[in-house]
């Protein structure tokens, strides 16, 4: 399960940006989540409850977003976003598109005490 290796990350992370802004603990933590980033939601919170007992982000919020997949297509202009993985403009079924967001997973912003 990376979901683990993820929060890691994300707790040293907001750990950092906490003691340069001289904060004392994190109290929300605010994420977007792509549906095809690869990353499990409910893993993802479940090791975030786990991991962040003993830290600055201890009792902090953890807010996920989830981004649906943003696409372009590049026959008919159109840009539009759906839940699953399906690369088919809905305008005009071409095949043709490309992705422009919900790929990745993004910190979009800590609050901190």
């Amino acid at each position: 399960m990376h979901e683990y290796s993820i929060v890691q990350a994300l707790l040293n992370q907001c750990e950092e940006l906490a003691k340069e802004n001289e904060a004392e603990k994190v109290t929300k933590i605010i994420s977007k989540i792509g549906v095809m980033s690869g990353v499990e939601i409910h893993l993802l919170q479940t090791a975030f409850d786990t991991f962040k007992e003993g830290t600055m982000c201890d009792g902090a919020e953890f807010i996920i977003n989830h981004q649906k997949i943003k696409l372009h297509c590049n026959a008919c202009e159109a840009e539009f976003e759906i839940d699953e993985m399906c690369y088919k403009c809905i305008e005009c079924e071409s095949l043709d598109v490309k992705v422009i967001d919900g790929e990745d997973m993004y910190l979009m912003s800590v609050e901190m005490e």
